[in-house]
Parts: C-alpha cells; structure tokens; sequence
C-alpha cells in the first residue's frame, strides 16, 4: 500500500506531469518538423540539384558484394567445392541509403535550431523575472501607541492653534 501511495505522490508532482506535456508537445513538433524537411525545404534542394529525392539516394552496394562472393565462390572451387549458400545471398540488392541520412541530419539541426530559441527565450524571461524590482510592501499598519501618539499630537496642534487666534 505504501508502494501505491508512494508512486501516486511522484506521478502526480507538477514536474512529472510537465515533463509528460513536454515529451508529448515534443513528439507532434518532431513531426512538424519532419514535414518542413521533407515537404518544404528538400524539394527545392532537390529541384536545385536536378529533381533529387534526397530520400532516394542511395549507393547499390550489391557489386561489392557480387564481387567478393565471386572470388569466394573460386576459392571455394579451388579448395574443395562451391557454396550454395553464397550463391543464394548474392541475389538481394544491397543499398547504403544516404539521403536519408541527409534528410535525419536537417531534421536534427532544424530540432535543435527551434530548442536553442526556445531555451533562449526562457532565460530572458527567468532573468527579466530575476531582476525586476519587487513591488514595495505596503506601509504596515501604525501600532495603538503611534495612533495615541499621533491623537495627542494632533490636540496639541489645534490647541496651539486657537490660542494664537
């Protein structure tokens, strides 16, 4: 029962829950931003560079591989028979996808751009916070003898006030 009480009172403390706002807001702008890369900057890139898909770039990595099963097939051939198995690898295409990894690396920079302005902005608000001057505290109230004392001056006032008279 205290394990239950336990968790309850860590779930449900302001930094948790701001924290889980905070990771779900961050998920939905990391595919806003995927969209920006994707939908809207790449394209003229790739428009620049002679209608590229940035995400279609690849290196067919499938001849080095042909080549080195071929010369592992006339080793094999050479030392006592060809493997099957070599053979039946070599006919899946092999990409190394580097556009992808293009478009990753933007993403991330534009991520990172918008967290920078964002952590940015924070810190001057926390500093114009920090070193705004605190509203003055009102006057606190005078105590009984000050409110006699201020009486009596104010007697002694009108009574020099109406012998001058």
């Amino acid at each position: 029962m205290a394990f239950l009480k336990e968790f309850k009172e860590f779930a449900l403390k302001g930094n948790v829950m701001d924290m889980a706002v905070g990771v779900i807001i961050g998920g939905a702008f990391g595919k806003i931003v995927s969209s920006l890369v994707n939908d809207i900057i790449m394209p003229p890139i790739g428009a620049l560079l002679g209608n590229t898909d940035f995400s279609n770039l690849k290196i067919d990595l499938s001849r080095v591989r042909d080549l080195s099963s071929s010369a592992v097939q006339k080793v094999g051939d050479i030392v006592g028979g060809a493997d099957a198995v070599i053979a039946d690898a070599a006919t899946e295409p092999v990409y190394w996808n580097y556009g992808a990894f293009i478009q990753q690396c933007i993403d991330f920079t534009i991520l990172a751009f918008c967290v920078f302005l964002m952590v940015k902005l924070m810190n001057r608000v926390a500093k114009k916070k920090a070193e705004a001057p605190a509203a003055p505290a009102p006057a606190p109230a005078p105590s009984k003898e000050e409110q006699l004392l201020a009486e009596i001056r104010d007697l002694l006032r009108e009574q020099r006030n109406a012998q001058e008279k």
